[in-house]
């Protein structure tokens, strides 16, 4: 028996065309549904430009922008997460809960790992 999933199976340049339709599906979703993700894309529209500006090595202002770009996709995982914790169910279950929680602490690692970075750069 066959268990592979029934929406596999596409290759080469159509499965990479179908890739980057659901990518640009998933940017939309989160950018509607969740509030969450609007914040962190306010805060890389302010923090990678501001890093252009700033007196730092390329090798500095490049890792500037990887941690935030990082958040970004933490907060889409986050929000994966939340979508599909709802999906299950609606009730409240210290499981949920728990998935839940634990997607919001990795987004506030995320943001020290933004604010830890950027300090460090710029205090030396």
């Amino acid at each position: 028996m066959d268990q592979h999933s029934p929406f596999k199976g596409k290759t080469g340049i159509k499965r990479i065309l179908n890739a980057t339709g659901y990518s640009f599906a998933g940017f939309k979703a989160a950018f509607k549904n969740e509030a969450a993700f609007r914040q962190i894309i306010l805060i890389n529209i302010v923090l990678i430009p501001l890093s252009f500006f700033l007196n730092v090595s390329a090798t500095e202002q490049a890792i500037m922008v990887i941690v935030c770009l990082l958040s970004i996709i933490v907060e889409l995982f986050n929000s994966a997460i939340e979508a599909v914790v709802d999906r299950i169910s609606l009730e409240r279950h210290e499981l949920s809960k728990n998935a839940k929680d634990m997607g919001s602490a990795a987004q506030f690692v995320s943001l020290i790992i933004i604010l830890v970075t950027w300090l460090i750069i710029l205090l030396q």
